[in-house]
């Protein structure tokens, strides 16, 4: 079959078999990001281009180059590129900010970027992301990073090296914005297009870029760490001393600059070599800039975000175990009408008991049923015809073991299918 239309490049199909995968992501992200006190947010996915050009920066590859942004009758629109900014704007136009402080927030949600598809990098990928916004304490910084940490631990995700910096504030970025001019001044015949006008509007864009001449020219550059200022490094240092009480093992990287311009201060990455070059799995910082940028108070705030294709990605390399797919609990083979009739009560009742129960709907014989019931890997089946309902008996198989087990079909049917169920699968757990 010639199949006239396909998904769009950069784009990926999740199928039943594989769904239980960002299942144990999105259950383990939940359970952790509550164990911390973050409650769960949704935002559109569209904004206001304007959002993001006032908190992601113009200077950005993001928004120079892979943004998709739509005019709908004059109005101009963006898909959300990343999850902060809209965030953000939630907390400042619900009256959060009015709330107790810190507030924390969490998000799982799809994000759209116009670049070149690669393993680990799509067009739309999806995001497990976090916000505390109100401290300005470096003990949140620790905090949001033991997090992270946390949930890696838990997916059960090995070799993953933790990587810090500091990129200042606008007081000590200014100095150190001078320092790059100077020096990227006399190499700037060499600089790509783009990165040459990213010289005199924000320097440190250039230590960014992914184009080769640049990369080279860029890897003898000044380090931000070295013009830090008082607070600034007064900042760091705590931080280092609170992820050492921690035991949270770090590597400072003074290269890291992160890819947006609302970030301030504290930066980390935590990078696998598992899954070739798009190697960061979760990218984080402090960003006390952004309410004030967006028209807010001055507010302090700090966040992190996850690709989960990646972390997928990631877990399939190292074979972590994943959740176990969910079995049909009970197949069902009616023989007759009269007993599809009495099928249908049996089903019913079964699935208001929280059991997932199927049966036959496309006219399959027996023995094609049977087939069926083993292709989708069926705890138990039951046939049901004309001596079972005579009897008001059937028999119960264990698919597993082929144990047969009588069961009346009464006012306790449930009650007692519950019990052999329960210790069918039990029994199976314990083999397995």
């Amino acid at each position: 079959m010639a199949l006239l239309i396909q998904r769009p490049n950069g784009t990926e199909d999740v199928i039943p078999k594989n769904i239980y995968k960002w299942h144990t992501i999105e259950k383990v992200a939940r359970e952790v990001a509550e164990k911390y006190g973050f409650k769960e947010i949704r935002i559109p996915t569209f904004e206001n281009t304007n959002l993001f050009l006032r908190s992601v920066g113009e200077t950005t590859d993001v928004v120079q180059k892979e943004m998709y942004t739509v005019i709908a009758k004059e109005s101009k629109f963006t898909l959300r590129p990343e999850g902060t900014a809209g965030a953000v704007r939630l907390v400042m136009q619900n009256g959060l900010l009015n709330e107790p402080m810190p507030q924390r927030l969490y998000y799982i949600l799809p994000c759209f970027r116009h670049e070149r598809p690669q393993a680990g990098r799509l067009r739309e990928f999806h995001q497990f992301g976090l916000e505390m916004i109100g401290s300005k304490s470096p003990i949140a910084d620790a905090e949001v990073i033991s997090l992270a940490k946390n949930f890696i631990d838990r997916l059960g995700l090995k070799n993953i090296a933790l990587y810090i910096n500091s990129i200042g504030c606008p007081t000590c970025r200014a100095k150190y914005h001078e320092a790059l001019k100077d020096f990227f001044e006399k190499d700037k015949e060499n600089l790509c297009e783009t990165c040459l006008s990213r010289l005199d509007k924000n320097p440190m864009r250039i230590l960014d870029c992914k184009s080769t001449v640049c990369s080279e020219i860029s890897s003898n550059a000044p380090l931000i760490i070295d013009y830090l200022c008082e607070d600034c490094s007064d900042h760091f240092e705590k931080l280092k001393g609170y992820l050492n009480a921690m035991n949270i093992e770090f590597t400072v990287n003074p290269k890291i600059v992160r890819g947006l311009d609302y970030y301030t201060k504290t930066v980390f990455e935590f990078i696998t070599t598992d899954i070739g070059a798009q190697g960061t799995i979760c990218g984080g910082g402090r960003y006390d800039g952004l309410i004030e940028q967006l028209g807010g108070a001055t507010t302090p705030a700090l966040g992190f975000a996850m690709g989960i294709e990646r972390l997928i990605l990631t877990m399939e390399s190292q074979g972590c175990e994943f959740i176990e797919p969910k079995k049909c609990d009970l197949y069902l083979a009616p023989m007759g009408e009269n007993a599809l009739h009495r099928i249908l009560t049996i089903a019913h009742g079964l699935r208001e008991e929280g059991y997932w129960v199927e049966y036959d709907v496309v006219g399959r014989s027996l023995k094609a049923q049977m087939k069926y019931a083993d292709k989708i890997n069926a705890f138990f089946t039951m046939v049901l015809g004309d001596n079972e309902l005579d009897s008001n008996k059937a028999m119960l198989k264990n698919m597993s073991t082929g144990e047969q087990t009588e069961i009346t079909l009464d006012e306790n049917f449930y009650y007692n299918f519950s019990n052999i169920a329960i210790a069918g699968m039990f029994r199976e757990s314990l083999e397995l």
